[in-house]
């Protein structure tokens, strides 16, 4: 429970938690120092790595250099059952709750419980929830599950409260990497007021205003993935983690 608690400690601190998702395709470890520098430097929370398709990345080697230079949390977020990884400090323990595909709500959960408590990693029980971005994301595609209508927020909030009373430790409202739009904030505020489990919102992220509106939405932890792939957004890792860890600012 350490990594979940220190989650739960960083939403109370600083109003909301920052991860950075990292795909292990896309960061060139050669400039990795620097980014991990960046986001130490910045406040961010947590890193999400993982990914729908691992083509060429090695998840092992890429927790190594994070464990060696970083002291942020690594979070698992796992696309397949193979990436469930000890290195790592938790791993999400995602059920697609939006989709119908019993394998990836089920199905997958128990080819990975076994590996899970053998290797001692925490385990983050996590309802994901796919919600319509403007386009075909990968992991719409990869899931075969179709998102939840951009116009429904009465669909996510009975599905998010579906994964609250299954006993799930936190909600993820996901627009996908690369998503045109992000998840709307009037389906934030509503998910999030009738839910007593922490709100992940991420997908299509791309400012700190827009990382800020969800937070003033209800989200408790906001991601932001592939727009930090480019180097030369690095520089804004500060802006996004201020916005986000508002009751900072307020102290200040």
């Amino acid at each position: 429970m350490k990594i979940y608690n220190n989650i739960l400690k960083a939403i109370e601190e600083k109003g909301a938690a920052y991860f950075i998702l990292i795909d292990p395709d896309k960061i060139s470890e050669n400039n990795l120092s620097r980014f991990l520098s960046l986001a130490e430097e910045a406040g961010v929370d947590g890193f999400l790595l993982g990914g729908s398709l691992l083509l060429s990345g090695d998840l092992k080697s890429v927790i190594k250099r994070i464990k060696e230079e970083s002291q942020i949390p690594i979070i698992i977020f796992p696309g397949s059952v193979s990436q469930v990884l000890p290195e790592a400090d938790a791993l999400l323990y995602i059920s697609l709750i939006s989709g119908r595909n019993a394998d990836h709500i089920i199905g997958n959960h128990v080819l990975a419980a076994p590996m899970i408590k053998k290797s001692g990693i925490e385990p983050i029980s996590t309802g994901y929830i796919l919600v319509e971005s403007g386009k075909v994301t990968t992991a719409e595609y990869m899931s075969g599950s179709k998102p939840i209508p951009r116009n429904k927020p009465e669909i996510a909030v009975a599905t998010a409260l579906a994964a609250e009373f299954m006993g799930m430790k936190m909600v993820y409202l996901e627009g996908g990497s690369g998503a045109e739009l992000t998840v709307p904030n009037e389906m934030v505020k509503y998910v999030s007021s009738q839910c007593s489990i922490p709100v992940i919102v991420g997908g299509g992220i791309r400012d700190p205003k827009t990382a800020n509106e969800k937070v003033l939405s209800g989200a408790k932890v906001v991601v932001t993935g592939n727009y930090f792939e480019k180097e030369e957004n690095w520089s804004l890792i500060k802006e996004f983690a201020d916005a986000i860890h508002y009751k900072l600012q307020i102290k200040v």
